[in-house]
């Protein structure tokens, strides 16, 4: 199979985190994806459901939630039709997870919980909203902004 070819979906992505990939590695790889390399596909890095083992644990609840709610994000910014799997109860946590350094704080907390978007919220994630923050689309921005280079000789 030519690598080109291959896409690194969210499916993808759940499971490398289940195979013990860190989170923020695999989610980095899906996001490369997403934004970049291939961003004429988006349909097809989001439509496959996550695959839940039997009983799932709730590090797995956790982050199939929050690839769920991650995709519903990423559509809805992005004008792509998103999945109907992505609703489903399974990606609603019972209780809160405050992801985040230092969330026992009760301002980390209240900070989380005004300015987690409501994807997140919805599925009891509160995890801010810079988690996709796009150097694609930063660096595309700050380039009609810097002065074209001047030739010296």
């Amino acid at each position: 199979m030519n690598p080109a070819d291959h896409l690194h979906t969210m499916a993808a992505t759940f499971q490398d985190i289940c195979q013990g990939e860190q989170p923020w590695i695999a989610l980095g790889n899906f996001m490369n994806e997403w934004f970049d390399y291939a961003k004429d596909r988006r349909a097809e890095l989001v439509a496959t459901p996550l695959s839940l083992a039997e009983v799932p644990n709730q590090q797995q609840l956790r982050w199939a939630a929050f690839c769920a709610a991650s995709v519903e994000y990423l559509c809805t910014r992005y004008s792509v039709l998103c999945p109907a799997w992505v609703y489903f109860p399974v990606y609603t946590l019972p209780e809160p997870w405050f992801d985040a350094p230092m969330a026992h704080k009760p301002e980390v907390r209240t900070y989380l919980i005004e300015q987690t978007p409501e994807p997140f919220t919805r599925r009891n994630i509160y995890c801010g909203n810079r988690m996709f923050a796009n150097k694609y689309e930063l660096a595309e921005q700050y380039k009609h902004f810097s002065p074209p280079l001047r030739s010296t000789s």
